[in-house]
């Protein structure tokens, strides 16, 4: 006789199946918006938002191909059903999590076939557990997974922060472009992961994984909308081989021109003088193209400095907040430190705060008080 549902099962169908229309939904967004319901200031990167797309799709599949386990009785086939969807994560979801980490990280393309080569033991494994009928490979496939999670923090911490350097070497503003977000990412990744590898039947574990897949998904939708696209001609930078190899500017005896004496009058000229370090999402391309000078030979000069492109925008912008503090206070006209800094050259008057503390040592509260004191 047909049992019928409890209301617990019938709440947790709910919950399956809303996290599957959601994935559903969020992967078609991703791939048929063309703007950004987020942000419509910000353009995403559209290599991103495909494999963000496949990833959302296949948390989507998943959802179909264990859902025969809700109508199966047999011990045995439940734990089959259990093995080929295993078995289709290792192949699918799996890398494709990976491949998601790694396109978040734009200072270049890194190769993704290692990620193929990362998920197929596993999916291996699980295949030979379908055919043997057995999970007596379960503790090796675990044990393997262990191993590779914690390969993952390893690499990711490593380009992470390889990342973090690249975009303070490149870029004046950092907003839409945070690090640190890459970290919850890999946590919410690596923490679904051992949940489902840990997991039993129980309710617990069903709820859990589900729930945390659905909070997941909204995240993941918010941070790719939220990220800039820092992939366009004039912004992207070349492999290490490539930069080496770029041409460096010359003066007429076909020699380079010395650092300091070539690099600083341009810079004061054309950054300083006309006040170029005010425009918004300034990047080290734009500058040196401002100047006439190529990227590369421009880092150099800032790393023969002791200084990051950040940190020389960023303390020509802290200057100029200065003066149009001192030039208000004199004059007695009425302004605002949020506006104060946007004509600074800052959007966000976080990044600003930040910036400030950073340079002048004390927030810009305290400063402010002991400028008038």
């Amino acid at each position: 006789m047909y049992e019928q549902p409890s209301q617990d099962d019938i709440l947790f169908y709910m919950l399956y199946a809303g996290v599957a229309v959601m994935s559903l939904t969020a992967s078609c967004y991703l791939l048929f918006r063309r703007g950004n319901a987020f942000n419509a200031d910000i353009t995403t990167p559209k290599r991103l938002r495909r494999w963000t797309a496949a990833f959302f799709a296949c948390i989507a599949l998943s959802h179909i191909w264990y859902l025969p386990i809700a109508f199966l009785t047999s011990t045995e086939d439940i734990m089959m059903c259990y093995f080929i969807g295993a078995m289709l994560d290792f192949m699918t979801t799996l890398p494709l999590a990976m491949t998601v980490l790694i396109a978040m990280l734009q200072d270049r393309r890194r190769k993704l076939w290692p990620v193929g080569l990362m998920a197929a033991p596993p999916a291996a494994g699980m295949l030979a557990c379908i055919v043997t009928r057995s999970d007596a490979l379960l503790p090796a496939i675990y044990t393997y997974l262990l191993i590779v999670s914690i390969g993952i923090i390893i690499y990711m911490v490593r380009e992470v922060r390889k990342y973090g350097r690249w975009l303070r070497d490149n870029y004046a503003d950092l907003e839409h472009k945070e690090v640190w977000q890459n970290f919850v990412v890999l946590a919410a990744i690596l923490l679904l992961l051992g949940i489902y590898v840990s997991g039993s039947a129980g309710p617990v574990y069903r709820y859990a994984i589900n729930l945390i897949e659905f909070v997941f998904i909204g995240y993941m939708l918010w941070r790719v909308e939220t990220l800039s696209d820092l992939s366009s001609p004039q912004t992207l930078t070349r492999s290490s081989e490539e930069e080496s190899t770029e041409k460096e500017p010359v003066e007429d005896d076909g020699n380079p021109p010395a650092t300091n004496s070539y690099m600083g009058p341009l810079l004061q000229q054309h950054c300083i003088d006309a006040q170029l370090y005010l425009q918004h999402d300034l990047s080290l391309a734009q500058l040196a193209q401002a100047i006439g000078t190529n990227r590369f030979y421009l880092s150099q000069y800032f790393s023969s400095q002791g200084m990051t492109y950040n940190a020389y925008i960023n303390d020509l912008r802290i200057q100029h907040f200065v003066r149009l503090y001192r030039e208000a206070v004199d004059a007695q006209r009425p302004f605002t430190t949020k506006q104060l800094a946007h004509d600074s050259g800052y959007r966000s008057y976080s990044t600003f705060s930040l910036a400030f503390k950073q340079r002048m040592g004390e927030n810009v509260t305290t400063w402010m008080h002991e400028a008038t004191g």
